[in-house]
């Protein structure tokens, strides 16, 4: 089964994202680079959320940047996820930003293989703020591999 049939049926939408004020999937060269796509769950990871509730928002997000990609690409298939930069609203003290981010990273993995092209390299970090107090955002690079 391909990228796409697998995202449909994990209920993917890929239907297009209304762009905002930047870009939100650019092509350069053979890249696809994201901005930054935020969950629609706000809140503090470690205060007022959980970390299960915190790994949905980066589901959430991996969701909109596959929306995005498509919509740039016109498909999902034949891409090789290379970079993945995790952001948590977090208080103080919370640590596991790592497990949050895992939201995303599990989704791309189902979507193109663990062992495969899903197998990414990623940074998870905590931040005092995000953009309109949502709790997790997420940017990605893909590699487009034809």
């Amino acid at each position: 089964m391909s990228a796409q049939q697998t995202a449909l049926e994990l209920g993917v939408s890929l239907d297009p994202i209304e762009p905002g004020y930047l870009n939100l999937c650019i092509r350069s060269g053979n890249l696809l680079i994201t901005s930054g796509h935020t969950s629609d769950l706000k809140g503090v990871l470690g205060k007022d959320l959980s970390v299960e509730q915190g790994y949905e928002a980066a589901a959430d997000c991996a969701r909109k940047i596959l929306r995005s990609v498509h919509d740039t690409h016109g498909t999902l298939d034949d891409l090789r996820v290379i970079k993945l930069l995790g952001c948590v609203y977090s208080a103080p003290d919370f640590t596991e930003q790592h497990l949050v981010i895992n939201g995303t990273s599990d989704l791309l993995h189902k979507i193109y293989g663990k062992e495969g092209d899903g197998y990414h390299a990623r940074s998870a970090l905590g931040f005092a703020a995000l953009p309109t107090g949502a709790a997790v955002e997420v940017e990605a690079i893909f590699e487009i591999k034809s």
